[in-house]
């Protein structure tokens, strides 16, 4: 079957009914397909090169991929990396060499969340995509730098697909309700914008949540007498189940998340850190990892200039340790709030930074003679501990070298 048969298949689910078929119809990423954009010339001049296109669920990945081999007369394969391996790729190199040599056609190889392969099977797609037998199009939600071999990607162009806005989201209800042939166009649906914005808001940018959550509160809705189909925030919370955040505990939202709280604790905004705070939890994430996060954030970024902010982090570890979620919330928003108020200073990381680095350079740097201990008779006939003055002595003024060598009168603490 034709990929684009699904627009005619009426049992076929709404998002797939709806897929676009042209630029014109896909909704958002204007960074990228809009006019005069680099992968919008790049399509209209028939000059596609091997593609990873990374960005978060729903965002039009596949799709997109789709219209690309449409509107080039390519091929399209796809599969899933999920469920398919080297075995099914040599069949589909052999097919895409033929098609080459007999019809002068190029395949457009779409992978699906190629992350999941293991380097041994994107080596084994590594010469193919060179020798041009297939155009690669892959689709990850995880960091292409992570997940995909450093020979892959560099014979391809990364494409970055942003979550769709609230407006994307509007257009692509609107047009779902109106469309009488491929959407519900044929149906008495009585809503309004607030209820579709608020639709739009929780879908969290995904289009494929959007029009699953419309399809499901459509079906599940009885129609008045009048045949009038209602929908109501109620209805649309309920199709939902829940607020489906955009949260990876492995991935990259992981890390971009955890980066956005550390920055707002030391930039002193608590709004801001609360906030992040709550995305990961929210999100499903240890609340053991945030707080081991805000123990270190004590000493880097708050240090000497309240020791106290330590003693808070690590209470804060422990009380979330003997609560666990979700009453340890409060505990690590208390945390945050407090490390976020805290006057701030990284000297003691700048200082353990610069220590580290000179340890480097001066790794075997013998220990000064006069501080070194002599517990047996050679080592004092060595000069061990010779001329060594105990501090308590010298009421903690004696002048005395503690530095190796070639570290002399070196100051870490400014």
């Amino acid at each position: 079957m034709d990929l684009f048969d699904l627009k005619s298949n009426k049992d076929a689910p709404l998002a797939d009914r709806l897929r676009p078929q042209t630029l014109s119809e896909f909704a958002g990423q204007k960074d990228l397909i809009g006019e005069g954009k680099l992968l919008r010339r790049l399509i209209e001049s028939d000059q596609i090169p091997s593609m990873i296109f990374w960005g978060p669920p729903g965002t039009g990945k596949t799709t997109l991929a789709r219209i690309i081999a449409n509107l080039t007369g390519a091929e399209f394969i796809q599969f899933s990396a999920v469920s398919c391996g080297v075995a099914d790729l040599k069949k589909i190199i052999v097919a895409a060499k033929d098609l080459q040599k007999f019809h002068q056609r190029r395949t457009i190889l779409f992978i699906d969340e190629i992350h999941r392969w293991n380097k041994a099977q994107q080596d084994a797609l590594l010469p193919h995509v060179e020798d041009g037998t297939v155009i690669l199009i892959g689709a990850t939600t995880e960091n292409p730098s992570f997940e995909v071999n450093s020979a892959l990607l560099s014979r391809s162009r990364v494409f970055v697909l942003s979550q769709l806005d609230e407006s994307d989201l509007m257009q692509i209800l609107t047009s779902a309700l109106a469309d009488k042939e491929k959407g519900l166009g044929n149906l008495k649906i009585k809503t309004d914008d607030e209820v579709l914005k608020y639709l739009a808001v929780l879908a969290n940018g995904d289009a494929r949540t959007v029009l699953n959550v419309l399809e499901l509160a459509v079906k599940a809705t009885k129609p008045l007498k009048n045949g009038i189909i209602k929908l109501n925030k109620e209805k649309i919370r309920e199709s939902l189940q829940k607020n489906a955040h955009l949260y990876d505990k492995t991935g990259d939202q992981h890390y971009n998340i955890i980066s956005a709280l550390h920055k707002s604790l030391r930039g002193s905004d608590a709004d801001a850190a609360l906030y992040w705070l709550g995305r990961m939890l929210a999100g499903g994430e240890d609340p053991l990892y945030i707080a081991r996060r805000l123990v270190r954030f004590a000493s880097e970024d708050v240090g000497l200039a309240n020791s106290k902010a330590l003693e808070q982090a690590v209470a804060g570890y422990q009380a979330a340790h003997f609560i666990g979620m979700p009453e340890c919330n409060v505990i690590l928003a208390q945390v945050v709030v407090y490390l976020a108020k805290c006057k701030k200073s990284n000297e003691l990381y700048a200082a353990i930074n610069e220590v580290m680095s000179d340890v480097k350079i001066t790794m075997d740097e013998p220990v000064p003679i006069h501080l070194r201990n002599a517990p047996t008779k050679l080592m004092k006939n060595l000069g061990y501990g010779k001329d060594y003055k105990y501090s308590p002595n010298f009421n903690y003024e004696e002048k005395q070298e503690y530095m190796p060598e070639k570290l002399k009168g070196k100051k870490y603490l400014k």
